[in-house]
C-alpha cells in the first residue's frame, strides 16, 4: 500500500509560481510511474504531467506545457510539480497519483493510489 501526502497548495496572484510536493510512505516510489491531476469545481478530473519511475520520460497536458515540470526525488520518495506563471483557469484542487508500472500514463483510471488533494487557487 502507498500513501500520498500532497502539499505547497495555496492561494497565489496570477503570474505567480506555486511548488506542490507529493510525499509517499509505505512503499518506495522506485518502480512507480507518478501523475499530476486537477480537477475544478463541476468539472472532471484531468491529467496535467506525468514522469516516468526513471524520470527520464515526461507528458504535460497542453494546458501545462511550458509553465509547469514535474520531477521526482526517489530517494526521497517524493514527487514535485513546479508551476510557474498561473493563470486563474489553473484554480483546482491538484492530486497526485502512483501507478504500480514504470511507465507513465495520461488517464486516471491507469492509476493505483491517490492523495487527498491539496487546492490551489489563483486571482486575477
Amino acid at each position: 500500500q502507498v500513501q500520498l501526502v500532497e502539499s505547497g497548495g495555496g492561494l497565489v496572484q496570477a503570474g505567480g509560481s506555486l511548488r506542490l510536493s507529493c510525499a509517499a510512505s509505505g512503499r518506495t516510489l522506485i518502480n512507480y510511474a507518478m501523475g499530476w491531476f486537477r480537477q475544478a469545481p463541476g468539472k472532471d478530473r484531468e491529467f496535467v504531467a506525468t514522469i516516468r519511475s526513471s524520470g527520464s520520460i515526461l507528458y504535460y497536458a497542453d494546458s501545462a506545457k511550458g509553465r509547469f515540470t514535474i520531477s521526482r526525488d526517489n530517494v526521497k520518495n517524493t514527487v514535485y510539480l513546479q508551476m510557474n506563471s498561473l493563470k486563474p483557469e489553473d484554480t483546482a484542487v491538484y492530486y497526485c497519483a502512483a501507478r504500480r508500472n514504470p511507465y507513465e500514463a495520461r488517464s486516471p483510471a491507469e492509476y493505483d493510489y491517490w492523495g487527498q488533494g491539496t487546492q490551489v487557487t489563483v486571482s486575477s
